[in-house]
């Protein structure tokens, strides 16, 4: 069984004990990572238990998701809907449950793109959340990013929600974590002003088995490193810290958010355990999972030519969340052995 079977078995088992009997869900964003993941989970908990769950997943592309789902995609419980996620939503089914995931996660896009980045977080959102108030849904989670914290306090040894930091508005490329800041502080106008039961997931940098094979992000670029036996060359210092979670272990945050998360609240998703540097994590994977037969290379352009989110020192607590039962499993070098098995 091969790590991604063995993460959807976990999360088939997972929404067996939370309850999900006869729901309907509508997954966002369903070819990225995350959405694909859940909805892989959803079917496979059917498959399993005979749950009576059906999913409805908002996709873009019927290729890309031909080939995202190509076990699942003559599946009877799962229906596709293609459409760009700023038109209005083209489901007349009733619906239990919302898992919003659509958004770009290309850092250089938010460069080239930054009106169309924010369109799609503010346009693409309010959508979803009309149509959670006229769908009356159980749960709905929005997924945003640790990206709203922003330039923390220094002096914090840990950052919680409320912690939230500076962003500079006049950089184009914070209109990813401005536009995610704007949607978080709607979803709670529609909590409060429509009893919308929306719940907001900070994800950290989340990755594992599953990934797409175009995946480009810092991660998937060093588990590649290793895997191909070439030097990790990093654009930057590396001297930000991050915080990253498993795939597995962030999808049940997600399933657990829907149903015992307090609604317009928002919660931070991260294992603290796997708090450090860009460089050091580049050190790690060469060391350790490549045996140290590569090194790390500095070459550092002028400018932010790549679109790298500002330096930051935070160490983002879970603590909240934890308070729900939650509790993280794979550790960060774990999480990059399944990874490479999976790419």
């Amino acid at each position: 069984m091969t790590y991604l079977e063995q993460d959807l078995n976990v999360l088939a088992d997972y929404l067996k004990e939370n309850k999900f009997n006869n729901s309907t869900f509508l997954i966002t964003g369903a070819t990225g990572l995350i959405g694909s993941l859940a909805v892989k989970a959803i079917l496979k908990a059917n498959e399993k238990y005979c749950l009576n769950l059906n999913v409805i997943a908002l996709a873009r592309s019927e290729s890309k998701a031909k080939d995202v789902f190509k076990e699942q995609f003559n599946n009877k419980n799962l229906k596709f809907v293609y459409q760009d996620i700023v038109e209005l939503i083209k489901v007349n089914d009733s619906v239990d449950f919302i898992i919003h995931t659509a958004n770009s996660t290309v850092s250089k896009y938010f460069i080239t793109n930054p009106v169309e980045t924010m369109d799609s977080i503010y346009t693409g959102s309010r959508n979803i959340l009309e149509f959670a108030k006229e769908k009356k849904v159980q749960g709905l989670v929005y997924l945003s990013s640790m990206e709203v914290f922003g330039t923390t306090d220094p002096n914090k040894e840990v950052i919680e929600e409320k912690d939230l930091g500076y962003v500079d508005i006049a950089n184009v490329r914070s209109c990813y974590p401005e536009g995610k800041r704007l949607v978080e502080n709607m979803c709670k106008c529609y909590q409060e002003e429509y009893g919308v039961p929306v719940k907001i997931a900070r994800l950290s940098q989340t990755f594992g088995a599953g990934i797409s094979k175009e995946e480009n992000r810092v991660f998937a670029q060093f588990a590649r490193s290793a895997m191909n036996k070439t030097d990790i060359v990093l654009h930057t210092k590396g001297d930000s810290v991050g915080n990253y979670c498993y795939t597995a272990d962030a999808l049940k945050a997600i399933f657990l958010l829907l149903v015992d998360g307090q609604n317009g609240e928002a919660y931070t998703v991260v294992n603290e355990s796997t708090a450090t540097t860009i460089a050091d994590m580049a050190k790690m994977v060469a060391r350790e999972l490549a045996n140290n037969e590569i090194k790390v290379v500095f070459d550092i352009p002028e400018g932010n030519t790549f679109g790298y989110a500002a330096k930051t020192t935070m160490r983002l607590s879970s603590k909240k969340l934890q308070a729900l039962g939650w509790e993280p499993t794979v550790s960060l070098k774990e999480s990059y052995i399944r990874l490479m098995e999976s790419l």
